[in-house]
């Protein structure tokens, strides 16, 4: 009988303006796949979306050293549109992306991906479910991130229970069929693909995590709400799940 081909993941780092983080985090992930993740073909593709500082040198200097690291340069900012650039031009099996902050343990990437293999079509880290540890997390961004779950339950009925954790998932058929639906190119871009993923049918599997809280994190928090809220609004108008079947 034939050996079983492994299945192939290719993990994304977006970045901007990373030139202090970058190494550190992607010799730690990097050396972490290694030792852990030998079911699968991995890369990691560092995505750097128009930063102005070293990142880009840095990147290729990763590159060079590991054939396994590979990095793209994009003219145009936004953690959503790397993600999508890279995720699109690829064939991997399975897409991952993780902020380069590695808040979240890396203990949980092998459980998202093998739900995938069990028949999941996304796999999302969540600091909300039963059995998550959150460290470190200050009181504005904790009221923010847990009303704006309310909000999504509230107005679009969906089960999942964490958006904005930068630690996701996919299947190709999710990057093939649901993906190019996805319009959102900055900090929305989790939330639309879960929204309307969900509510198209799609499976999502979440993991309870460990996540720590970075306090050196360039996110702007009331920035990124104002955006969300934008992002909330546009989809409760357009409703661009209506006229699909459900794929289950």
């Amino acid at each position: 009988m034939a050996k079983k081909e492994k299945p192939t993941v290719n993990i994304v780092l977006p970045v901007y303006n990373e030139e202090q983080e970058l190494a550190q985090s992607t010799v730690a992930l990097v050396g972490f796949l290694r030792k852990h993740l030998t079911d699968f073909v991995w890369r990691v593709t560092i995505a750097d979306n128009a930063s102005t500082d070293k990142t880009l040198m840095v990147a290729k200097r990763l590159a060079a050293k590991d054939s396994r690291v590979t990095f793209v340069h994009l003219l145009q900012k936004g953690r959503g549109r790397a993600v999508k650039y890279v995720w699109m031009g690829g064939d991997d099996d399975y897409m991952a992306y993780m902020d380069i902050d590695l808040s979240t343990d890396l203990k949980h990437l092998p459980p998202l991906l093998h739900a995938l293999e069990r028949g999941f079509d996304i796999a999302i880290g969540s600091r909300n479910v039963r059995g998550a540890r959150v460290y470190g997390r200050g009181l504005l961004r904790n009221i923010t991130s847990k009303g704006y779950i309310t909000l999504i339950k509230l107005f679009f009925w969906v089960h999942f229970t964490d958006a904005q954790c930068g630690f996701k998932a996919v299947t190709r058929r999710v990057v093939q069929e649901l993906l190019p639906d996805i319009k959102d190119n900055v900090w929305f871009f989790d939330s639309e693909l879960l929204i309307v993923g969900e509510k198209r049918g799609w499976r999502i599997y979440e993991e309870p995590v460990t996540w720590v809280d970075n306090p050196g994190s360039t996110v702007r928090v009331m920035r990124t709400a104002i955006g969300d809220l934008k992002g909330l609004w546009k989809l409760w108008m357009t409703r661009p799940w209506k006229g699909y079947h459900a794929r289950h």
